[in-house]
């Protein structure tokens, strides 16, 4: 079930809003019915793997009550790596087994061996951000930073709250389990505030996002031998406007649903195009996936704590990681080592080096090297990946045979190119806010929005489904 699907927008969000509003008088009550609703949003789509996540669920919770009644250090780090491992055999199962069946498979037979079989394994919605999400409370109980749920129902809450189920904000357990057991009712402004935002999402995912996906999908549907230099950088940079309008488009949905509900998620996306360096990207691009790394994965290895030379490592494992977490191909493998290096070059030299240039020429330079990385993100494989590479750098080469590209799916890129371009402008207006210039001009913004809003939902109608590129992760 998609968000700006009518079955969502008609049906199940009206009917469990109304159902929360009117009959969630009790704190307890209003608990029940978002779980509920969150089960059944998400059972809607994966009605079998949804009772293994109830087992997990399960299994979190025995684990996190042994971790917290113990004392000694060593059987308090053993419930901790069972419950760890519990969770990352469920992912590395559904999304990592056909991807290493087939590259042993491949393996056996350059040794001239006989193959194997390649399970066909269906990837579950949403199951990476879930491991992820029920990790941070195990460790979160173990540091001492939380206590075990008081009831299984808000921690069933936190692991199926439906606004973020799917593709995030990655939530740690701390950072919302006040809220959860507080429960608060939502008022008037909640649902302004918050049904602004979800509108907002909407327009960025079915106006921008779907536009640009089908300009990209032209370009990168096509034989490689067959394209020019401005072919492959337009399939590039659609894509690349793609991501950002479809995945910040996803989390203002989430951040503005969970504040229908009187919930308060942190923000996931700040204006990231703009960045001035790679390390100043991964602040701004998914927030709540960067700070996880930081504090589950960077941490643990040793941060910046034992020299120089391991913390470089821990950065390109971090991010090597990353790349690994988004999915089960070389492509995402070769993305997040890439971005790893650059991280690493950044904290060596290039952060000073970029700080020396003019903003806008180091925010030029950031992001040649981001829209490289995502060539590597969107491309089908390390070949097609190179073969594209090599194009973008040869500015004399031209198509063999001229590529129709729809002229809307230029004016939408170009739109989207501005937007960015203001961003990066505001930046220099002294004291500048857009949730406050919006604000002030409330009358023209909301209006505006939701022309754009209405407008957004006839395109659902008319056009095709395209889902979430987070979806898959």
């Amino acid at each position: 079930m998609l968000f700006y699907e009518p079955l969502f927008l008609f049906l199940f969000g009206p009917a469990v809003y109304l159902i929360y509003l009117f009959f969630g008088e009790v704190r307890a009550r209003r608990a029940v019915i978002l779980l509920a609703a969150s089960v059944a949003f998400y059972a809607w789509s994966e009605p079998v793997f949804i009772f293994l996540v109830f087992a997990s669920v399960g299994l979190d919770l025995y684990v996190a009550q042994k971790i917290a009644a113990l004392s000694e250090q060593k059987p308090r780090k053993l419930w901790l790596a069972l419950g760890v491992v519990a969770n990352l055999a469920i992912l590395v199962y559904y999304k990592y087994t056909g991807f290493l069946a087939l590259n042993f498979d491949a393996l056996l037979k350059a040794l001239t061996l006989p193959g194997i079989n390649i399970p066909q394994i269906a990837l579950p919605i949403g199951v990476s951000f879930i491991v992820f999400e029920k990790i941070t409370y195990l460790v979160d109980v173990y540091r001492g930073v939380t206590a075990p749920a008081r009831r299984p129902l808000l921690y069933g809450l936190y692991v199926f709250f439906f606004p973020k189920l799917l593709a995030g904000p990655i939530i740690k357990y701390h950072d919302i389990a006040r809220q959860f057991e507080a429960m608060p009712h939502a008022d008037v402004d909640d649902f302004i505030v918050g049904f602004s935002r979800f509108m907002l999402g909407v327009v960025k995912k079915l106006l921008f996002a779907d536009t640009l996906a089908s300009g990209a999908d032209l370009i990168f549907a096509h034989d490689v031998s067959s394209l020019g230099f401005a072919e492959a950088w337009a399939g590039v940079l659609f894509f690349t406007f793609q991501i950002y309008f479809d995945f910040s488009g996803y989390s203002d949905m989430a951040i503005g649903l969970a504040r229908m509900f009187g919930f308060r998620l942190l923000e996931n996306f700040n204006m990231p195009y703009v960045a001035t360096s790679i390390t100043d990207f991964w602040r701004r691009w998914h927030i709540s996936l960067t700070s996880w790394i930081r504090e589950y994965l960077y941490f643990p290895l040793g941060g910046n704590r034992r020299g120089e030379a391991r913390t470089y490592l821990n950065l390109w494992i971090c991010f090597f990681a990353s790349g690994i977490w988004h999915g089960a191909a070389w492509t995402y493998i070769a993305w997040g080592a890439y971005n790893g290096v650059f991280l690493v070059l950044d904290r060596l030299f290039l952060v000073n080096r970029l700080q020396r240039l003019p903003d806008w020429l180091a925010n030029v330079i950031a992001m040649i090297i981001v829209i490289v990385g995502w060539t590597f993100f969107r491309a089908t494989s390390l070949s097609q990946a190179g073969a594209l590479l090599a194009l973008m750098a040869t500015p004399w080469a031209h198509a063999s045979a001229p590529l129709a590209i729809p002229p809307e799916y230029v004016v939408v890129a170009l739109i989207a190119a501005a937007i960015c371009v203001a961003q990066r402008l505001s930046l220099s207006v002294k004291d500048f806010n857009w949730g406050r210039a919006a604000q002030r001009y409330a009358l023209a913004s909301n209006s505006a929005l939701s022309m754009l809003f209405l407008a957004a939902l006839a395109k659902g109608l008319a056009d095709p489904f395209k889902p979430f590129i987070y979806f898959r992760f």
